[in-house]
């Protein structure tokens, strides 16, 4: 926290959780530690990479502003993560009852006699909020796995990575299984299918079968009926030749 005559700013760092094509925003608090109203301006050295809301302003007696910066959406990610940018916050004393509108460039203008405190800020990337590990309570050893991955607060990178790969690992097993079970059912029921249309066309082909026997009985009697109608009909006209 700067301790300035006339405001206090928090933090003098703006630190960033970098994220690749996301906008990203911190905050600033300012604080009048006096009497008087406090005149405040904004500047940065790169202002096309980020929006300061409000970049000018009036604090006033005994009370506090907040001034939000935002990071425009980055395409890369800076080498190490070194950002070089800077900020400068001016502030001044003005008139009683000033409003942001009576704000001017004057009112900054050392040379015009007025005193202009200055405060510079530095810009931090941090790494985004890790998600909550996924592994399970407890490990082989009985540890808990969460006091490998956390050492005094900090995130331990390659016990997080060997962490997360056992877990993928355990749910592989799994995730086969799952896949095993749907392949039998599908084949059951497939099975399942075969087998009634077997029934069916076992059914078929047994009517189809009778149906035959009995067209061919059919024919056997008539054929014996002719033969013998046949036979009568030679022996009349023989009986009367």
């Amino acid at each position: 926290m700067s301790t300035g005559e006339l405001l206090s700013i928090e933090p003098l760092e703006l630190k960033f959780p970098f994220e690749l094509k996301k906008q990203i925003s911190c905050s600033l608090l300012l604080s009048n530690k006096t009497d008087n109203y406090v005149a405040f301006k904004v500047k940065t050295t790169n202002p096309k990479k980020y929006c300061v809301r409000p970049n000018t302003g009036i604090v006033s007696p005994r009370s506090t502003c907040d001034v939000i910066v935002t990071m425009q959406a980055q395409k890369e990610a800076p080498p190490d993560m070194q950002c070089k940018d800077k900020f400068l916050l001016q502030s001044v004393k003005t008139n009683d009852g000033a409003t942001p509108k009576d704000i001017t460039p004057e009112v900054f203008n050392k040379e015009a006699g007025n005193v202009v405190e200055e405060c510079k800020l530095r810009v931090v990337y941090v790494s985004p909020p890790q998600p909550p590990s996924p592994v399970p309570e407890g490990s082989e050893e009985g540890s808990s796995p969460r006091g490998s991955v956390m050492e005094n607060g900090n995130v331990n990178g390659a016990e997080f990575s060997n962490a997360a790969k056992a877990f993928s690992e355990q749910l592989e097993p799994q995730e086969r299984s799952a896949e095993a079970r749907s392949l039998i059912l599908k084949l059951t029921e497939e099975k399942n299918k075969a087998n009634q249309q077997s029934n069916r066309l076992r059914q078929e082909l047994e009517l189809l079968k009778r149906q035959g026997s009995k067209s061919r009985g059919g024919v056997s009697i008539l054929f014996v009926i002719i033969v013998g109608l046949i036979g009568l009909l030679l022996g009349y006209l023989m009986k009367k030749s």
